[in-house]
């Protein structure tokens, strides 16, 4: 069996590489063809992806780092019949969690070893990419303050630090959706359109999320007074988001987000935007799950 690494080195500040070193010498303890192909700049990922995807004797490529590695791979692969497995090693690995993949190293070069590759849902933020979960709100707030956390931390601390620094900055988001011929205004705290189930380094915010169901998860929740915001936190972080009084929640093909200055996060990175649409590629993407 050969099977191709795309190797992003600085994930997790580094973890990422002493990863592949111990991977390197696992496959070459079971006799595996391997090929190591490592990152050299944003989008790198996806240019490696879409070569493989076309190399004969290629049989599987693996993501080794976090979420954004993945997304960058997978990327590069949808659409094609060429299976994708991930070696979670970067700060957040969210989308892991959702496809059922071992947190741990070691553990997810085995599964991807003894796992078929089954057909999962990838989605369409206007033109870009998307897998796991998107929107607007205070989780974008708190994506921005976690951000220079990440150089220092790993897991879930950059997040909750950010989240802490968030509390004191956050504004409502006053958006339109539109889902056909339906229109809904308000001002929200959270606005999460959701293929995964997690996002911030493990926030449940859509613990109903199926990544194969053909759909995406439109989780909504009403804007609440700044000093409120803590009350709901512990229950959003026991998984209870979609049971408050103040959320809504359904199941979407596509919704489209408009407000003046928007922040989007799209599988953590954030981009400014007025109107965002996002719709989903049912089966498009072959993965280890």
């Amino acid at each position: 069996m050969r099977v191709d690494f795309i190797l992003n080195p600085v994930a997790g500040n580094g973890f990422a590489l002493q990863t592949m070193e111990i991977l390197k010498a696992e496959a070459q303890k079971r006799d595996l063809e391997f090929h190591i192909h490592q990152t050299e700049h944003p989008g790198h990922g996806t240019e490696l992806a879409k070569r493989l995807t076309k190399e004969p004797g290629v049989e599987l490529v693996v993501a080794v780092g976090g979420d954004g590695t993945c997304n960058e791979v997978a990327a590069g692969m949808v659409g094609s019949e060429m299976p994708m497995g991930i070696i979670p090693a970067g700060t957040g690995n969210d989308f892991i969690k959702s496809a059922g993949i071992p947190q741990d190293p070691m553990q997810a070069f085995e599964f991807l070893l003894s796992h078929a590759p089954r057909p999962v849902d990838t989605g369409k933020v206007n033109d870009q990419f998307f897998l796991n979960v998107g929107g607007t709100g205070f989780d974008v707030t708190v994506l921005e303050y976690a951000e220079e956390e990440k150089k220092k931390h790993r897991g879930l601390t950059p997040y909750l630090l950010g989240l802490i620094k968030a509390i004191s900055h956050y504004q409502p988001v006053d958006l339109i959706l539109r889902e056909g011929e339906r229109e809904e205004r308000g001002k929200f705290l959270i606005c999460s359109i959701a293929n995964g189930q997690y996002f911030g380094g493990g926030i449940p915010i859509c613990p109903v999320a199926d990544i194969a169901d053909g759909l995406l998860d439109l989780v909504l929740i009403k804007n609440v007074p700044r000093s409120a915001i803590p009350r709901y936190l512990p229950g959003l972080m026991m998984k209870k988001a979609l049971t408050y009084k103040i959320t809504t929640h359904r199941r979407v093909e596509e919704i489209t987000l408009i407000g003046e200055g928007l922040r989007i996060n799209t599988d953590g990175e954030v981009q400014p935007m007025n109107q965002v649409t996002f719709r989903v590629v049912p089966h498009s993407l072959l993965l280890v799950c």
